[in-house]
């Protein structure tokens, strides 16, 4: 029995892991940052701005933060630089950085639409590319995108946000045929409603976040601490044979 717990909690063990996480100052990036350090891993946090990361008390040491706009492409090959200098492996990347601008397609400019495409689909595109070399030298890479429910439903005012995380769902399955036999495995966590600053408007919304809630087979909305278990189980190697996955963290509101 002593074997076998142990042997457990090396499975999901994140001890001495290197985790990046973009969007990693706010919403569901700063909860994955917490998760991951209490898990035991390094953190190498991307953000346009540092946040409350500097409080933390393993900042400088365990969770160091580099700025990135990564809606500009050459901040991504930048940012990718400042990690290739501070590590010689990346055990786990999460594109967690997202925009969803909430325009119908009449009031949507060219400019927000692209804004939307480079942060949410190509910067994903460009970082795991620009750090595939240090997720292969970890022997067991693991790449987390974060999908939505708008890469399976359409929203109103959404088509922008919804062209990019269907987006996702297929480049998850793209870069898992792509690296999988070479050590790194490709999933994605679609979350449902949880309140972030991205979902601010709905949850200001009581009556909006009320029937939403009712959609779901649990009847609640999502709390942050609902992804913790999911993140971990696709970040270590109790998730080896799972790749290619969009994993719905919806409370149930996709099966209905």
């Amino acid at each position: 029995m002593i074997s076998a717990v142990k042997g457990m909690r090396d499975l999901f063990s994140l001890e001495g892991k290197v985790a990046v996480v973009t969007g990693a100052s706010s919403g569901i990036g700063r909860h994955f940052v917490d998760v991951y350090l209490d898990a035991g891993a390094r953190v190498i946090a991307i953000s346009r701005t540092v946040g409350d990361l500097d409080q933390h008390p393993e900042f400088g040491t365990r969770v160091s933060h580099v700025v990135a706009d990564l809606a500009d492409s050459e901040q991504v090959q930048s940012a990718a630089q400042s990690i290739g200098r501070v590590t010689d492996r990346v055990d786990v990347l999460v594109n967690a950085a997202g925009l969803n601008p909430r325009l119908s397609a009449d009031a949507m400019t060219e400019a927000d639409w692209r804004q939307t495409l480079d942060l949410n689909l190509t910067a994903p595109f460009l970082l795991t590319r620009a750090l595939i070399g240090l997720l292969k030298t970890s022997g067991s890479g693991r790449v987390i995108h974060i999908a939505s429910l708008q890469s399976l439903r359409a929203f109103p005012n959404g088509m922008a946000y919804g062209a990019t995380k269907g987006g996702i769902a297929q480049l998850t399955r793209a870069m898992a045929v792509e690296w999988s036999s070479q050590g790194v495995n490709v999933n994605a966590i679609a979350p449902g409603f949880f309140r972030t600053p991205l979902t601010e408007a709905v949850f200001n919304d009581i009556e909006t976040a009320e029937k939403l809630a009712s959609q779901t087979c649990l009847g609640r909305n999502g709390k942050l601490s609902d992804l913790t278990g999911p993140l971990i189980f696709l970040s270590t190697e109790a998730s080896c044979y799972v790749t290619g996955q969009l994993l719905f963290v919806d409370g149930g509101f996709t099966a209905k």
